[in-house]
């Protein structure tokens, strides 16, 4: 009799085969897609590379993945880790005598896959498409239910488009709207120097040798370069402080998390301002930090006090530290401004009142002691003649 059970349950136990179905079904009812980004500054950084290398790691953990649309640019290490991954025929549109291919994003839908790699993002699609653009096509397998990886590189942003014309001297025509990208539930950033990618490109692992000439006297130039690098591990670095502070305020975590030193100098309408912006500055240098000072408006100042303002707002401007104007109670504003920015370090002035008066009236560094323990909080005395900036 136990033998009978044994064996009927073996029959109703499912292969892995359908157990990964009916998670790809789960997944698919839920109603959404996940979205992951290859982010790099030019071609021939790695981002097919990568985004290929993850299908294959996905594959082997049992992952139903496929190929919606993948660009070798005829370059034989890439063609070489498509592998046996399986591929999507693409849709062939007719167009002026010619016959282009693009994905078939109705096909990928009916396939139905956990995951499609779709190459190259910022693409616009042939005339005749049901949809213009290729972020428009993975918006529309996101919202099938179905996982995308895709590639970008930078200069395709819609917001970053003066500035990298104003670094290249080129337009960039194809762009992707920020709130796209912004939506993505992870960027990983494909990196390599510019030298290195220099070389690539000399050596023909890019373009063909007869392009290699002129694009090092265009987009190649290793300046551009440098600065489009710049522009791509900023971006990265800011997706990442977004998911920290999201995660944060999910989770009610007012801790200030040193993942950077973040220093605010408090500063106030009084000549001992100059003397705490210096300070705050300094201690940023020294820590390779950011640095902003923070003014709290309790009352409108008085003529006096609207000129030693003026002057510590011109100290910041040439230091090129950010000024923040509040208003509000002067420790209740700075406890929440330090909270909710991730402030580690604190610089404010020595309290010119006495003992009695902050007794009666209470003391704002006493506040933040007693608020921000997991703060750094220094206290600057003020010099006799405090010179101006």
């Amino acid at each position: 009799m136990r033998v009978a059970d044994t064996m009927a349950d073996d029959e109703r136990r499912p292969s892995p085969e359908e157990v990964l179905e009916r998670v790809t079904r789960m997944e698919r009812q839920r109603g959404h897609g996940r979205l992951k980004v290859f982010l790099g500054y030019a071609a021939g950084v790695g981002k097919t590379y990568e985004m290929l290398s993850e299908a294959h790691r996905r594959r082997r953990r049992g992952q139903d993945v496929v190929i919606a649309y993948v660009e070798t640019h005829g370059r034989q290490g890439t063609a070489d880790l498509v592998g046996d991954l399986e591929i999507v025929p693409r849709k062939r549109i007719e167009y002026r005598g010619s016959v282009l291919e693009e994905m078939d994003v109705e096909a990928v839908i009916r396939r139905g896959p956990q995951y499609a790699l779709v190459d190259e993002l910022a693409h616009t699609n042939a005339p005749g498409s049901e949809r213009e653009k290729r972020w428009q096509d993975v918006q529309a397998l996101l919202d099938a239910g179905i996982s995308v990886l895709s590639t970008l590189n930078v200069q395709h942003l819609e917001s970053l488009n003066d500035t990298v014309h104003g670094i290249t001297g080129i337009w960039v025509r194809e762009t992707v709207p920020d709130h796209v990208v912004g939506q993505a539930d992870e960027i990983e950033m494909v990196d390599a120097t510019p030298r290195a990618l220099i070389n690539r490109l000399e050596r023909g692992d890019i373009y063909s040798h007869d392009k290699v000439p002129l694009a090092l006297r265009n987009w190649f130039r290793e300046g551009n370069l440098h600065a489009l690098r710049e522009i791509a591990l900023r971006e990265v670095a800011h997706e990442v402080d977004e998911d920290v502070a999201s995660y944060r305020r999910e989770r009610h975590i007012d801790q200030a998390w040193a993942t950077q030193d973040r220093v605010m100098v408090c500063i106030g309408p009084s000549r001992p301002s100059l003397r705490l912006i210096r300070r705050g500055w300094r201690i940023a240098q020294r820590l390779e930090g950011e640095v902003v000072a923070v003014y709290v408006e309790s009352r409108p100042p008085g003529a006096k006090e609207a000129s030693e303002l003026r002057d510590s707002f011109a100290l910041a401007e040439r230091l090129r530290v950010p000024v923040v104007t509040l208003h509000g109670r002067i420790s209740a504003e700075l406890i929440r401004y330090a909270r909710e920015n991730r402030i580690t370090q604190i610089v404010v002035g020595h309290s010119s009142r006495s003992r009695l008066a902050q007794a009666l009236r209470g003391s704002i560094i006493a506040d933040l002691f007693g608020a921000l323990r997991n703060i750094d909080i220094l206290i600057v005395a003020a010099l006799p003649e405090d010179p101006a900036g």
